[in-house]
């Protein structure tokens, strides 16, 4: 007969609101370091949003010279290009900022660096976006950001109280800052790839969120006089061989085309990596502890353990919460 994976043995009791205090304090040190690094530092904006010219070049040699480089394009005036070795030594990332003539200080400016080059580069690929479109492409992510969270919020309110609808809104701005927070921190290319990430982490995060709250919500009709500090680390603990599996499996996807997917989608991998960690560890410290302190009211009829199956109590791998 199949039985449901556990990584968690099913008797665990872990006491996750004992620390939740500590956690609290972790989180917003972390949001506020975060903001303080973005509008401290900033982020290294790609060209989808900053505008310019990217050029993608590959040198004749095993290993490109890039102070050799940098010293011959530094002094055609085309403002400060910036070189970045790109997936491999041989391969180069040629940024020039936007240029004032327009279409046609764009086309000069590439032939420039073409002839500085020379024939023997391979010229790979040519991007330019006008500061006009870098512009609209940071409005358009924001709105996407910013229904997104609103849609998430409105969809929890509904299912759930209002309580729950916050909660998991302060889980995923969390989750969202401390991502963008580490773009910021490490200076990895800030483009539309990276805004698709920050709101698949937030689907992530609500997913994993929404899994323990139907639990809660259950325990809530099930227990009418259990503390609710005891009933949420039951609930937890409920659902942690769940939350195990789901999110082990997904972040060795991730790692995997963090390692070997290519300099292409590696910043997409990296940030999901981190989204899968800080979300799974909103949900556990930021978004159920929170709880607590909401004035929850407890409606329904008291439950049995011979009642069924309860919401999280597989694995969650094959089979979704009530």
């Amino acid at each position: 007969m199949w039985k449901p994976l556990h990584l968690v043995p099913a008797n665990t009791r872990i006491d996750f609101m004992r620390f939740h205090k500590l956690t609290f304090i972790l989180s917003v040190v972390m949001v506020l370091g975060s903001i303080g690094l973005v509008f401290g530092k900033g982020l290294n904006f790609g060209i989808d949003f900053a505008g310019g010219i990217v050029m993608e070049v590959k040198s004749p040699t095993a290993i490109a010279d890039l102070a050799a480089m940098r010293a011959g394009l530094n002094g055609l005036e085309l403002g400060e290009i910036s070189l970045q070795e790109f997936g491999a030594p041989d391969i180069v990332l040629v940024r020039i900022p936007q240029q004032a003539e327009g279409e046609g200080g764009t086309q000069a400016a590439v032939a420039k660096i073409r002839a500085t080059l020379g024939d023997r580069w391979e010229y790979r690929r040519t991007e330019t976006v006008g500061p006009k479109v870098g512009g609209e492409l940071v409005t358009s992510a924001l709105i996407a950001f910013l229904f997104a969270m609103g849609g998430i919020m409105a969809y929890v309110w509904f299912r759930y109280e209002w309580q729950f609808g916050i909660n998991a809104l302060l889980a995923l701005v969390h989750d969202t800052v401390t991502t963008v927070g580490l773009f910021a921190l490490t200076g990895m290319e800030f483009n539309l790839t990276t805004v698709a990430a920050v709101l698949t982490i937030a689907g992530y995060s609500v997913n994993d969120t929404v899994v323990i709250y139907d639990r809660i919500r259950y325990d809530l009709r099930r227990f009418k006089t259990m503390p609710l500090r005891d009933l949420i680390n039951q609930s937890l603990n409920t659902t942690l061989s769940r939350t195990t599996v789901t999110s082990g499996l997904t972040l060795l996807s991730v790692v995997a085309l963090a390692l070997w997917g290519g300099e292409v989608i590696r910043g997409f991998a990296i940030a999901m990596v981190w989204g899968i960690v800080i979300g799974t560890y909103s949900t556990i410290c930021v978004a159920t502890p929170l709880l607590i302190y909401m004035k929850l009211r407890r409606r329904g009829g008291k439950g049995s353990k011979e009642s069924g199956e309860a919401p999280g109590e597989t694995s969650g791998a094959l089979k979704k919460p009530a």
